[in-house]
Order: structure tokens, then C-alpha cells, then sequence
């Protein structure tokens, strides 16, 4: 890649510098919208109503990223990494205009499905990017890089919005995006040259609409299952045909195309195999523990709003150090070893939680969500430059997009299996006292504000508590039983690596 950058040895390594800050600049518009929305939603949905499809605006945004990642790795394979990454931005910046002039929740969810398109080229193609312009020797080190923006997301996300709620306005939240995009847009325009030989374009572009459906099926089943959807109804039963049929169909178009989306190739390297595999389980961990923790030291534990920031930015602060010290470990013990050390820390993170209780505290939480950042910073890196070192450039971008797309699934997936046990606990605790006509499910929001916790009955108190106590515990041995098996998976990746 060096010979695309004409010019001195100087030129050469700060064009390469530029064009790295533009595309972790990129990244970082991506990684922070969970985290800048969520602090930001109360204020949202107070303005523009509609609580109801409250969780759609996490959902949208994580169903069309999911969907399309596949899509735009294999488009950068194909046209090179530079148009379809501008593509992303302007994609996401879109987005971001829409949603910052929505005048109802229905807007807002429309809006933030393109923003997820944009991501869906953003995070993939970024460290495809990298992988292209570093050596393997540098790559470690830059792909620790790219992993702390997530970590420096997660600390400045809710500052940002909670600052932007509370002093100017909501739509300031996607506002933000503009400038630094456009930084980042002209970054990678003017810095970033690639030589491409393109090749003939035969995407199967109806996989895509597959997946999206597939996944987004999947989805409304487990959160509305038992609570929105009875389990045996007829509903239940269309949803899971269509699911169904829409994962025979996405299969059927990848064996017909010369070009599938998701080569079935690349599953027989066991590099890649064993680490989307456990990328799948450790986004269901990673969702879990950022959705879940807040309403723990909350609605349990009676601390507030900033307290509870505080057990989810020692996360924030693990992940970064780790992928850091992973680019360095990488070069000296090799994937499977950093890779190992992240699936132990994960498994003390998740003992940890499996044992939280209100009497515990909030350090005690923060404790465990320090261990799950640190997990995800040495696995996740591993991860990346393990791929990315066992294909050649024509499959590197549908390589890496393959592992993303396998972590967004896993967010999605475990958004709605952790929501659904949750629920369906709340749920059962207001039928067995008999409050079920009373308060429903979303009722439970009134734990997490102390004006309206006063207002409560001492019985309907003390159920919510119990159920949400009783939910929140099942939610976190399930993240025991994925840490494990992210632990057994980490263990078939090979040992020359």
C-alpha cells in the first residue's frame, strides 16, 4: 500500500497518520450514538411522546447495522474501501439531519434506520482500512487503537448527551454529527489513496433484505414473546414461518451467486469460524451489561442517574487499556493467548454479576463491568488482526465485516433473549400479587425516578423491586452461561495463533 502514497518517507507515514485520525473520528460517531441516545431519550420522549416504541429507536439503529454490514464489506471488496466508507459517512450523516429535525417518534425510528446503514459501512470498512495500510507487524498496534474508541464512546457519550439535554437541546445530540463528520468525510477524500483493480459487480444485494428481515423477525419475537405475543398463538407461529423462510431464502441466494455475501469458505478457517462465533456471545454480554447495569443501580440499588454512569465507565475505562496492551501481547503470545486472557477476565466479570445484589453496592458492580471491559479489549483486537492476517486483500473486507456482523447480531439477539427473561420475570411477579390490571411492565420505569418511586403503594414497592431484582439476577446468570461459552469457543481457536 505504500507505493499509492507518492513522496517522501514523512509524507508517506503522515498521510497514513491522517488518514487513521479520520477514520477513528469516523468510528467514534458511530460507536457513541448508543450511549449519547440513551442518556438523551427521557428528554426525547417527553418532547415528541410515543414511550411505546421507545426501544425501537435502539432497535432500528441496530437492525439495519447488523442487516448491511455483510453487504458493504463485500462491496468494498469489490469497488474499494474509499467510496463505500465516504458512502457510510454521508449515510449516517443523513441520518443524523432527520433525526435532528423529527417532529415525531415515527420519524425519529426512520431516521435512525439510515443512520444504522451508514454504520453498517463505518466499522467494518475502518478497520478493513487499517488492515490494508499498516504491516502486520503495526496492525496489533493500530487495531488497539480503533477498539479504545469504543471505550472513550462509552465515557463521553452520556456526558455529552445529559450536557446537550440539560443545557441546550435535544437535537443538539445529532447535530454534533455534522462537524465532525464532515472532518472526517474530507479527511478520507483528501488523505486516503488506494490503487484498485475493480471488479465486476455481482452483489446479491436480496441476501441483504434476507437478513434484515430474518433478523428483525427474530427480534419482535423475543421481546414481545409471552408478554405483546402469546408463545402458542397464531402469530407467534406466522412470525417464526416467515423468520424461517426468510433464513431458506438467504441461503438459497447465497448458493446461487458466483459472489455470496457471506462466503460459507470463510468458515472453514478456524480463525475466523471460532472468532465470530465468539464475537456472537460477547455481544450478547456487551448488550447486556450496558442496558441492564443502569436499571440495576437504579431501580435496586436506589442510586442515582450519575452514580449508575460511573459502574458502566469502569467498562468504558477496561476496554481501552486492554486492546492497548492486547496490540502489544499479540506480537510477543500470540491471538490465541491474548484471546484466552480476555475470555478469563470475561468469566470474573460475569461471577461477579451473577452475585450482585442490592446489599453489594455500586463499586461492587463497577468492579465487575471493569473485568468485562478489559475482557472485551483483549478479545475483540485479537479477534480483528486474527482475521485479518489469514486472507489476502480481495476477501479482507468481507473477512472483518463477517466478525462485525456477528457481534451486531449478537447486541440484537441478546437486547431481546436478556429483555424478554426480564420481562417475562416483572411480569409474572405483578400476576402472582395480583397487580397485573393495575401496573403493567412499563410501569417498572417508575422505579427509576424517586419522585414517582414515592408515589408507589408499599406493595406494589416492594413487588416491582422483588421482580426487577429477581429479572435482573436471571439477566446476569445469563451472561455467565455466555461468558463461559465464549471461554470454550476462545479454547478451538488454533494454537499456532
Amino acid at each position: 500500500m505504500k507505493e499509492v502514497y507518492e513522496g517522501s518517507e514523512v509524507g508517506f507515514f503522515m498521510r497514513r497518520g491522517l488518514v487513521l485520525a479520520s477514520i477513528m473520528l469516523a468510528m467514534f460517531l458511530a460507536a457513541i450514538e448508543a450511549t449519547i441516545v440513551s442518556t438523551a431519550m427521557p428528554g426525547i420522549v417527553a418532547d415528541l411522546g410515543g414511550f411505546s416504541l421507545y426501544s425501537w429507536v435502539f432497535s432500528a439503529y441496530l437492525l439495519t447495522n447488523a442487516s448491511t454490514v455483510l453487504l458493504f464489506g463485500k462491496l468494498s471488496d469489490t469497488y474499494g474501501r474509499k467510496p463505500i466508507f465516504m458512502l457510510g459517512i454521508c449515510l449516517f450523516l443523513l441520518g443524523s439531519i432527520i433525526a435532528a429535525l423529527a417532529n415525531g417518534m415515527v420519524v425519529l425510528i426512520a431516521a435512525r434506520f439510515v443512520q444504522g446503514l451508514g454504520a453498517g459501512a463505518l466499522m467494518p470498512i475502518a478497520t478493513t482500512i487499517v488492515g490494508d495500510i499498516y504491516s502486520k507487524e503495526e496492525r496489533a498496534k493500530i487495531q488497539g487503537y480503533l477498539s479504545s474508541v469504543w471505550g472513550i464512546s462509552a465515557v463521553t457519550g452520556p456526558l455529552l448527551g445529559g450536557f446537550f439535554v440539560d443545557v441546550l437541546s435535544w437535537p443538539f445530540v445529532f447535530w454534533m454529527n455534522l462537524p465532525l463528520g464532515m472532518l472526517a468525510l474530507t479527511g478520507v477524500m483528501l488523505f486516503f489513496k488506494e490503487d484498485v483493480e475493480k471488479q465486476e459487480a455481482r452483489i446479491s444485494y436480496k441476501s441483504s433484505i434476507y437478513v434484515m428481515l430474518m433478523v428483525s423477525l427474530v427480534v419482535l419475537m423475543l421481546v414481545e414473546g409471552g408478554i405483546g405475543i402469546a408463545w402458542l398463538s397464531l402469530e407467534m407461529l406466522i412470525l417464526f414461518l416467515t423468520a424461517l423462510g426468510s433464513f431458506i431464502l438467504f441461503r438459497q441466494a447465497e448458493k446461487k451467486t458466483s459472489t455470496p455475501m457471506l462466503p460459507l469458505h470463510l468458515w472453514e478457517n478456524r480463525s475466523i469460524r471460532y472468532a465470530n462465533l465468539t464475537s456472537l456471545t460477547t455481544g450478547m454480554i456487551l448488550i447486556g451489561v450496558s442496558s441492564y447495569l443502569p436499571a440495576f443501580v437504579q431501580g435496586v440499588m436506589e442510586q442515582s442517574a450519575t452514580v449508575a454512569g460511573f459502574t458502566l465507565t469502569t467498562m468504558s475505562i477496561g476496554w481501552p487499556i486492554a486492546a492497548t496492551l492486547a496490540g502489544r501481547l499479540l506480537l510477543k503470545a500470540g491471538f490465541r493467548f491474548t484471546s484466552i486472557v480476555g475470555g478469563c477476565s470475561l468469566i470474573i466479570g460475569a461471577v461477579l454479576f451473577s452475585l450482585l445484589s442490592p446489599e453489594k453496592g455500586p463499586v461492587f458492580a463497577a468492579v465487575g463491568s471493569l473485568f468485562i471491559g478489559i475482557g472485551m479489549g483483549f478479545s475483540t483486537t485479537s479477534f480483528i488482526v486474527s482475521i485479518q492476517n489469514s486472507v489476502d486483500w480481495k476477501m479482507r473486507g468481507i473477512a472483518t465485516a463477517s466478525n462485525m456482523f456477528m457481534r451486531t447480531l449478537g447486541s440484537a439477539l441478546g437486547a431481546a433473549v436478556l429483555g424478554g427473561l426480564l420481562n417475562n420475570r416483572i411480569h409474572q411477579s405483578l400476576e402472582q400479587e395480583g397487580l397485573d390490571q393495575e401496573y403493567s411492565v412499563d410501569s417498572t420505569n417508575l422505579l427509576l425516578n424517586e419522585e414517582a418511586r414515592s408515589e408507589l403503594s408499599a406493595q406494589a414497592l416492594t413487588v416491582f423491586r422483588e421482580g426487577l431484582t429477581n429479572g435482573l439476577h436471571q439477566v446476569y446468570v445469563g451472561l455467565l452461561i455466555l461468558a463461559v461459552i465464549s471461554f470454550l469457543l476462545i479454547l478451538r481457536l488454533p494454537k499456532n495463533g
